[in-house]
């Protein structure tokens, strides 16, 4: 037994391991409860006295040093493992970890700095309306389906408040408390209750323009989307007019810019027809200025309207809107150098 002790010593001053698995099986076989420790202390009861002081003190020294040799090798593998999550504070910063702009914020900002670069300024308002500036004083009749819950989240079912569904509301705000001449541009968050898909999220972004003047008419209108247009997208950027009915711009149309993806030789993102549809405009309808009491026989204006995360799909060539609002790390990081 005492020759049995001996090896198994010098066992354990070979044992080094910086493996976490291999020190807890050490533990085991020689600490465990059926370990090798626990087997010689049975033997050493069944042995006669005489025995018992040959193999008393190196039986204690080996259980001495196992313990010993567990812990060290424990206390090792944690002292390292410290040191690997210690974060030395007085390091200078890395470049490589700075964040970046989401696309949505991005082009929102291009677009606002675009208006104001021809004397727009910036109004914003609350994103639960009244009914009176989300559809009335917009000329919506009380049948309109945009009134309906299928278009419209209304506040405890009120119909009387609802997250506001366009920020043509902020233009009723800003008519009603400010006398022409009016150049203002509406940027925010607006929601409609719609199913969420690769082409339609019931979250999204608008801006919105509005002018009143006196002899403000539809070639003041076309000049801006022309310069919006060729501003935004480049300066070989086409534009056409198409007829279209909004409630409360009279005449209204549908503007379409040329296709920056193909250059208007036609492809999947333009469904092959050279064209893509970016934003709603018209002619205020003389009722609006009526419900904000603006003389409709003295002032002219007109408003139009574009998504945000239309304008970035055609910017970016992002094919799901999704994806605006997933915080997909991979996704953000693509827009870094766009800041």
């Amino acid at each position: 037994m005492l020759e049995n002790i001996q090896n198994i010593s010098a066992e354990i001053d070979k044992f080094n391991s910086q493996d976490t698995t291999e020190i807890e099986n050490f533990r085991i076989k020689y600490l465990g409860k059926k370990g090798i420790l626990n087997d010689l202390f049975e033997q050493f009861k069944n042995a006669s006295g005489e025995e018992k002081r040959a193999l008393g003190k190196p039986l204690n020294e080996l259980k001495t040093k196992i313990t010993e040799k567990y812990n060290e090798q424990k206390s090792l593998i944690e002292d390292n493992t410290s040191k690997k999550d210690f974060i030395d504070m007085t390091l200078p910063v890395s470049n490589d970890l700075l964040g970046s702009r989401h696309p949505i914020n991005i082009v929102m900002n291009r677009i606002i700095d675009i208006f104001k670069r021809v004397g727009f300024n910036i109004s914003y308002g609350p994103e639960i309306e009244d009914d009176w500036h989300n559809f009335s004083a917009l000329n919506f009749p009380q049948d309109h389906p945009a009134r309906d819950m299928q278009d419209t989240f209304f506040v405890n079912k009120n119909p009387d408040y609802a997250l506001r569904t366009h920020t043509s509301s902020v233009q009723i705000r800003v008519m009603e408390n400010t006398k022409p001449p009016i150049r203002t541009i509406s940027p925010g968050r607006v929601f409609r209750n719609e199913a969420i898909s690769a082409r339609a999220h019931c979250i999204f972004h608008q801006v919105e323009a509005l002018y009143i003047d006196k002899n403000v008419s539809m070639a003041d209108l076309k000049q801006l989307l022309l310069y919006f247009a060729k501003e935004m997208f480049g300066s070989s950027t086409e534009i056409r007019l198409r007829p279209s009915y909004f409630p409360f711009t009279e005449p209204s149309a549908e503007l379409d810019v040329s296709c920056n993806i193909c250059k208007g030789k036609g492809c999947n993102v333009c469904k092959h027809t050279g064209w893509l549809e970016i934003l709603g405009c018209g002619m205020v309808d003389p009722n609006v200025l009526k419900n904000c009491n603006i003389d409709p026989d003295t002032y002219t204006g007109y408003a139009l309207g574009m998504g945000v995360e239309r304008i970035a799909m055609l910017e970016y060539e992002i094919k799901d809107l999704r994806l605006y609002f997933e915080n997909d790390i991979r996704f953000l990081k693509q827009f870094s150098t766009a800041l």
